[in-house]
């Protein structure tokens, strides 16, 4: 596949090679903030908090994040393979919830989480529809914006949901024995589940 053209911009021509602003890709990475961040507020840590710690494990998520969107809004199509992938492995992360925590199904036939992470049933409310978002952002993004790249890229991500399960279950009990070794307001609610 080549390189497109976008549009137009003031009366010139955007550039062949320019990707545009990737805003999929962009929404689909502010739903990996929010889940994370969402995760650090609600008192269950985050991912990498049972290694790193919280405040190291949110900066890097905070980097991470902010780096991959401002990358996301000036990089040419030849990045177009990296943003490819990381659209893959944030849809393989939502399935992997989705998969490995108790749920139960909607009318639609959807899965909705019930527990996850140690948030509990009442916060479910705000963290399906986090998820879910983020979910159909990747998946949009994989479908519609980084042409260039070979378009099984994401597909191969898919690979790594069960993975993602063992290591979100593994992470999940690592927090839940620094909540009771360590306690602090980042890991507040998984004190309550012992």
């Amino acid at each position: 596949m080549g390189s497109y053209r976008i549009g137009w911009t003031a009366g010139s021509q955007v550039r062949p090679d320019h990707a545009g602003h990737r805003p999929l890709t962009r929404l689909a990475t502010a739903g990996l903030a929010t889940h994370v961040f969402f995760e650090l507020g609600a008192g269950v840590g985050m991912p990498a908090a049972s290694v790193l710690g919280p405040v190291p494990a949110a900066g890097v998520w905070a980097l991470g994040t902010g780096t991959l969107w401002r990358a996301a809004g000036t990089r040419r199509a030849s990045g177009d393979a990296v943003f490819a992938v990381c659209n893959g492995v944030g849809l393989a992360a939502v399935l992997a919830h989705l998969r490995g925590w108790p749920r139960r199904r909607t009318r639609l036939g959807l899965p909705w989480l019930r527990e996850c992470e140690g948030l509990g049933p009442e916060l479910m409310r705000f963290y399906n529809p986090i998820l879910y978002a983020w979910g159909a952002a990747a998946l949009a993004a994989s479908l519609r914006e980084n042409r260039s790249a070979p378009r099984y890229l994401p597909l191969l991500a898919l690979g790594l949901v069960p993975l993602f399960i063992v290591t979100q279950h593994a992470e999940h009990w690592r927090l839940r024995e620094v909540a009771s070794r360590r306690p602090g307001w980042w890991n507040r609610r998984l004190r309550q589940l012992d």
